[in-house]
């Protein structure tokens, strides 16, 4: 399932050329897909009461065309891959006009607290709209 969250450009978020400084847009995919996570339904904060984190494992992201000051950007949030402990989300930041400003794919680990391991993300918390849609 792909869900759509807008964020605004703030001051601070810009670097010295005046626009979206590429950091920002990791910050922007982070809140992003914990937004997403809210938004299905996943309970994040029972999964670590349980003794499981979710750590992001890999990040590659493609800079396409700027964002600046007070600009309205769209993310969009799509899982496309799961693994037995692991899975990837696909983020694209879109502009008020619809160009695309940034994109990535977003790797991520279910790990064990106690061990500091891999671990299958528990059935409980395999929701199916978490799920890459050819998993469904």
């Amino acid at each position: 399932m792909k869900l759509k969250f807008e964020i605004e450009v703030r001051t601070y978020e810009l670097d010295s050329y005046g626009h979206v400084n590429n950091a920002v847009y990791l910050s922007y995919f982070e809140y992003t897909r914990m937004k997403y996570l809210e938004a299905v339904g996943f309970d994040y904060k029972g999964l670590l009461a349980e003794g499981y984190y979710l750590y992001v494992t890999k990040v590659n992201i493609s800079y396409k065309h700027s964002a600046f000051l007070n600009d309205t950007l769209t993310i969009e949030v799509e899982p496309i891959k799961e693994g037995v402990a692991s899975g990837v989300y696909k983020q694209s930041a879109y502009n008020q006009d619809g160009v695309l400003c940034a994109e990535a794919e977003t790797g991520w680990a279910c790990v064990s607290k106690e061990t500091g391991r891999p671990a299958r993300l528990p059935e409980k918390y395999r929701l199916l709209n978490i799920l890459p849609n050819e998993k469904k």
